[in-house]
């Protein structure tokens, strides 16, 4: 059923899109090139209504079986409606932030908690009431890591089915169908929109997009992956690692640079490598198969032994600082690891 369920909003997607791109160009809500873009035409940026409609056709079609379906709902609707008004009126980064905060906050008093993890030798680290703050900050953090990916032509859309995939997947393996009937009717619609924002794109996702992918991602991996091991607890951010590390990256570029969080950049990771000269559908295929490496982790640390684990997190570790050295991701002058093998040569 759940396969029917993702055949059918990935044909809903394919169907709605066009039909939103007239809307977009019609209300106005378009992309308006300048100096931070990398297009160079006006472009619709409406796309990510059509990711939002073609999941929630199915959502209350399917209607699956869970105490979360309202809180996801009301909470999937509220964060929507601030992206479409965003992509219309280039609301306040602050009046963004805020209703994420709501949105997430919802979901969580709706049960959606990370309550405690089993540490790998027996014993349990449980929350208690920081269980509350500490989704609600996964929740918004993913949300906005989505939302800072969104720079090239088909990025955040298939970043977000690639960790809409491993989610899923292992979803299935673990036995939980809520999760797995979610991820895998979002990953229909992404992958559906997907097909006229590749580059070159037809049509931008925009922030109705990319908050509402990066809320739900958020939600299902909270869901698929709480009060489990603490290799598991891993999993989820590993699933995530290019968004969430291109986001703490961009921090601590702003808090050196002693600028404001929401001030943007040309320093993200696909900015970095557009600079070393890849193209710019090389740059979304490179961060794809990035994507690709940092879910292979994720399923290794599901399945593997403790010894397994910890070999993958450090091979994973020393490969996230390589990449970020020679991309120059938070300065071009920080390369303490590749100083140090020039030394040794």
């Amino acid at each position: 059923m759940k396969y029917l369920a993702l055949l059918i909003c990935f044909i809903l997607a394919i169907v709605l899109t066009p039909f939103v791109k007239k809307l977009a160009i019609r209300i106005g809500a378009v992309d308006q090139p300048n100096q931070r873009k990398i297009h160079s035409k006006l472009m619709p940026r409406l796309g990510g209504l059509a990711i939002f409609i073609s999941f929630m056709v199915g959502f209350l079609i399917f209607n699956p079986d869970s105490p979360y379906f309202w809180p996801i709902f009301i909470g999937a609707f509220l964060i929507t409606a601030t992206g479409f008004l965003d992509d219309l009126y280039n609301l306040s980064a602050k009046v963004k932030f805020f209703v994420q905060f709501i949105a997430a906050t919802i979901v969580v008093l709706g049960g959606a908690q990370v309550t405690f993890i089993n540490l790998p030798f027996g014993d349990t680290l449980h929350f208690g009431y920081f269980s509350i703050p500490i989704t609600i900050i996964w929740i918004v953090g993913v949300s906005n890591a989505i939302n800072f990916v969104d720079g090239l032509d088909g990025l955040a859309a298939g970043v977000s089915s690639i960790a809409l995939l491993t989610i899923s997947g292992l979803a299935v393996s673990l036995g939980d169908t809520f999760v797995a009937f979610i991820g895998f009717m979002l990953l229909g619609s992404t992958v559906g929109f997907l097909f006229y924002n590749f580059h070159p794109a037809k049509i931008f996702m925009g922030d109705t997009g990319s908050l509402f992918l990066g809320y739900m991602i958020g939600v299902l991996s909270i869901l698929g992956f709480k009060n489990a091991t603490l290799f598991s607890l891993i999993v989820p951010i590993t699933i995530l690692g290019v968004p969430l590390l291109d986001t703490f990256f961009a921090i601590v570029r702003r808090v050196v640079n002693k600028k404001p969080f929401y001030a943007p950049d040309k320093l993200h990771l696909h900015h970095c490598l557009l600079k070393l000269g890849f193209g710019h559908r090389q740059t979304v295929i490179l961060i794809y198969s990035m994507s690709a490496l940092f879910s292979l982790a994720a399923i290794i640390f599901t399945k593997s032994t403790m010894w397994g684990s910890t070999i993958t997190l450090f091979a994973m570790l020393i490969l996230i600082e390589v990449v970020v050295e020679i991309t120059g991701l938070i300065s071009e002058n920080y390369r303490p690891l590749l100083k140090l093998l020039d030394r040794k040569k």
